[in-house]
C-alpha cells in the first residue's frame, strides 16, 4: 500500500511542477551576402520606423483582405550594412531567399525590392489588423495571389 501512493503523490507533485512556458519572442536572422548578418527580435523590429499596407489577394477560399504593419524588407538590408557587393548595380544581381519555419521558401529578386528599381514595399509583418502575429510575416502588397506572403519566417538569406 505504501508504494502505490508514494507513486501517487510522486505523480501529483511532477504535475504540479510543470509551468507552462513563457511564449518566445519570435527572432528573425538575415544575413548572406550582408556586410553585417543581423538577428532581431520583436522589439528590435517594433523600433524600426514602421510602415503599414492595406492588402488584398486571392486564395483558394476567395479574397482576403488585411492591414499589416512592419519594417520594410529593404530597410532591413540597409540596417544589416547593405548588400555585401561593390559592384555596379549590385542591387540588380541577387536573390532573397526567405524561409518559414515549415521550411517553406519564397524569394525575391534584390531589384524588385530596391527604391532605386522595382520599388516594391516588400514588408517584414509583426501585427495584423492591429493584433500581434506569433511570428514575422513577409506581405507583397500588389501580388494578385498569396503566395509569397510567407508567414512564419525564420531566416532572410541575400544570395
Amino acid at each position: 500500500m505504501a508504494m502505490p501512493a508514494r507513486a501517487a503523490a510522486a505523480i501529483i507533485a511532477a504535475c504540479l511542477s510543470i509551468v507552462p512556458a513563457a511564449a518566445q519572442s519570435p527572432t528573425l536572422t538575415l544575413d548572406g551576402k550582408v556586410k553585417q548578418p543581423q538577428h532581431w527580435t520583436l522589439d528590435d523590429l517594433k523600433k524600426m520606423p514602421a510602415q503599414h499596407a492595406d492588402v488584398t489577394f486571392q486564395t483558394e477560399k476567395g479574397p482576403v483582405s488585411a492591414s499589416f504593419t512592419g519594417v520594410l524588407l529593404w530597410s532591413l538590408i540597409q540596417a544589416a550594412g547593405g548588400i555585401d557587393d561593390a559592384t555596379r548595380n549590385a542591387a540588380v544581381r541577387h536573390t532573397i531567399r526567405i524561409t518559414a519555419t515549415d521550411n517553406y521558401v519564397v524569394v525575391l529578386s534584390t531589384g524588385e525590392i530596391s527604391p532605386d528599381f522595382g520599388n516594391v514595399a516588400a514588408i517584414v509583418s509583426y501585427e495584423r489588423d492591429g493584433k500581434p502575429l506569433d511570428n514575422f510575416r513577409v506581405v507583397m502588397p500588389g501580388d494578385k495571389l498569396g503566395a509569397r506572403d510567407i508567414h512564419d519566417v525564420a531566416t532572410i538569406k541575400v544570395e
